[in-house]
């Protein structure tokens, strides 16, 4: 009744696909080279062109980002140590609380 019985294996069923022989030999077909790249037409803009008001919305906008991120940084670790401040105290008085019941 408790005796472990091993499954039998049935037959595999992975078939594996008939080998082909080929009969004839086909000769590759002739390749044509591939055309030669087109250079595109040269433009007038060197690169990325910013205007003087551009440039200081960029910047303020930057600074921005950076100063949300750093706020909410700074607002999490905040919350972490209140966190970590508030179990402190709530060990000492269970501490407090148990050792007073025992020292009566």
């Amino acid at each position: 009744m408790l005796r472990p019985r091993i499954p039998t294996n049935p037959l595999p069923t992975i078939t594996t696909a008939p080998t082909l022989i080929p009969t004839a030999v086909m000769e590759p077909a002739p390749v044509a080279p591939p055309p030669a790249p087109v250079p595109a037409p040269a433009s007038s803009t060197a690169g990325l062109r910013l205007t003087p008001a551009a440039l200081v919305t960029t910047a303020v906008a930057g600074a921005g980002v950076v100063l949300v991120v750093g706020a909410v940084l700074v607002s999490m670790l905040l919350a972490v140590a209140i966190t970590a401040v508030s179990v402190a105290v709530c060990a000492v008085v269970l501490r407090s609380l148990l050792t007073s019941t025992r020292n009566r």
